[in-house]
């Protein structure tokens, strides 16, 4: 730990240094810490350990002149947040994160650490999600160049970031985009948007593993796993067209149950949109595509790509109960289609104001499965698959619709209802083979004055599943432009007739931002773009702090 800091110390050094010569040096960053003194709740399976307090907390600074920009983030995590706590090799503090970019006139050069997405991200996204506990940043160079009009080159190498060390692997990959309307003046004549692009992305991970199939043969594991993409999209007048598929050679690992079947993904998406009205069409094929930089690991870490899910992301506590995780191995057909239509004012349905009505739906499918042996699958192929069959299980289906209407110059009405299905089982690793849900939310906003608000949510959770019907109520006062008082509870009233409940004051102040209060949050899972990690029960006093600058 000591050489690495000398090293990031060393770094950023050199880079104070260069800036020093620009007498345009600007100087931004961000502080956020999130504090939970906890407190034991034998009802909702909530313990105190022995630390007073848990806290995650981050502080990014960043130079920046014309030609260089550097950068680096303090993390301190050494006794984490309860959903973070019992994750093998999350506690620590240091610098993870920093870098040093050269910026030319048609490229860019970065030492150090970097996120990076190729595409759809379907071989390689490297991202940070904090309430996730996502980081699998990059250590090592990056090159973006633009050598000719209309081509975006990007390569890249490096090593992942797997919590508080680096994956034993290293990560190579290419990125190239062709915008040809550039080229071709008849495509701009026509508002017409051409994109075609294609990656590669290598794995280089030596065989530490041995793993036995039976007492005479172990596994061989491939030191290179190679994966590439190709795509193309795109847009003319209102609407645009993106088509992307990516292939994962042999890449046996824990996910796969250390089998040997290459990998794949299709996607087909397709939007249209005009003033009042919008539609949107997509189709996802995959199986067997989760792609680690360690391939002994589960769970979130060492990730180097993502598929994100094909369905919508609420924002209402009950219409995220049961969230939806995409199944990077096994694989599924997914399908989305939203639509989005604005009646106009002082029409028969648009009333005074006009109303604005988006219906969504979702279905997310298995693929076939025809295993190559009853037996143990290690080392064999796994399974076979037609392409276009679908398997004979339902892993989630969301039907809903969201209304928003304005019934007066002060009063506005959100009115959704949501029709969802979910199989605990794939998703979760245990519990109900399916769960029918149907729920219904009102959420009204009413302005007293223009400095007050306030706003309500009403929200009502029907299932004979699982733990049966939830409740929950929220009330929310803004005072412009410093105060928010929040008050909510969710209440089970199936099976464990639980409240969880809440109390949060928020003070805003220029670029700062306090909050405090005291929560009671469930056990459950917490999921955003597909990717979702268990979170246990916890109760206390809650403090958070964001600034800016």
């Amino acid at each position: 730990m000591t050489r690495r800091l000398f090293l990031y110390a060393f770094i950023l050094g050199q880079a104070v240094a260069v800036q020093a010569q620009d007498n345009k040096v600007t100087l931004s960053g961000s502080i956020q810490t999130d504090v939970l003194i906890p407190q034991t709740d034998s009802v909702i399976g909530a313990y105190k350990d022995g630390d007073w307090g848990k806290t995650n907390t981050y502080i990014d600074l960043m130079l920046q002149s014309h030609a260089v920009e550097a950068g680096a983030r303090f993390e301190y995590l050494d006794h984490p947040l309860p959903q973070f706590e019992n994750e093998e090799g999350f506690k620590g503090w240091g610098l993870p994160h920093f870098y040093v970019k050269g910026k030319g006139r048609n490229a860019d050069m970065t030492l150090g650490t970097f996120y990076e997405q190729f595409g759809s991200g379907f071989i390689l996204r490297s991202y940070e999600e904090r309430s996730l506990g996502i980081d699998n940043s990059l250590l090592g160079a990056r090159l973006k160049a633009q050598p000719l009009k209309g081509v975006e080159l990007t390569t890249l190498y490096g090593k992942q970031r797997a919590y508080w060390d680096w994956a034993d692997s290293y990560i190579a990959g290419a990125n190239l985009e062709l915008n040809v309307d550039q080229w071709l003046p008849a495509l701009q004549q026509t508002d017409t948007r051409l994109m075609l692009g294609a990656s590669w992305v290598n794995k280089d991970e030596a065989a530490q593993d041995e793993i036995f199939v039976d007492a005479t043969h172990k596994l061989f594991f491939p030191r290179y796993v190679n994966a590439w993409d190709v795509r193309a999209e795109i847009h003319h007048g209102n609407w645009s067209l993106l088509g992307e598929y990516a292939r994962k050679g042999s890449d046996p690992s824990y996910d796969n149950n250390y089998t040997y079947k290459p990998g794949d993904v299709a996607m087909l998406s397709t939007t249209y949109s005009k003033k009042g009205f919008s539609l949107l069409l997509q189709a996802k094929r995959s199986e067997n595509m989760s792609f680690r930089s360690q391939r002994s690991k589960k769970g979130i870490p060492a990730r180097i790509n993502h598929l994100q899910a094909f369905t919508q992301d609420h924002t209402y506590s009950l219409a995220t109960l049961y969230a939806y995780d995409t199944q990077m191995a096994l694989g599924e057909w997914a399908y989305q289609a939203e639509l989005g239509y604005n009646f106009k004012r002082k029409t028969f349905l648009g009333g005074k104001y006009g109303m604005k009505v988006k219906l969504n739906y979702s279905y997310v499918r298995s693929i076939e499965h025809d295993y190559v042996t009853d037996g143990n699958l290690m080392g064999t192929d796994w399974f076979r698959s037609s392409f276009f069959k679908w398997g004979d299980q339902t892993y989630y289906q969301d039907l809903n619709v969201l209304v928003e209407r304005k019934l007066s110059k002060d009063l506005k009405l959100n009115l959704m209802y949501m029709n969802q299905r979910y199989n605990q089982q794939v998703v979760e690793g245990h519990g109900e083979p399916m769960i029918h849900s149907n729920i219904f939310v009102a959420d009204a906003k009413y302005q007293f004055s223009p400095k007050v608000t306030l706003r309500g949510e009403a929200q009502y959770l029907r299932s004979e599943q699982d733990e049966g019907d939830w409740v929950a109520g929220l009330l929310e006062l803004s005072i412009v432009p410093h105060w928010m008082f929040t008050v909510s509870d969710m209440y089970n009233c199936g099976s464990s007739h639980i409240h969880y409940y809440q109390g949060l004051v928020t003070f805003n102040t220029g670029a700062h931002r306090i909050q405090c209060g005291y929560v009671r949050t469930q056990e459950g899972i917490n999921c955003s773009g597909g990717v979702c990690r268990y979170e246990p029960a916890s109760r206390g006093f809650k403090l958070s702090y964001n600034y800016n600058f």
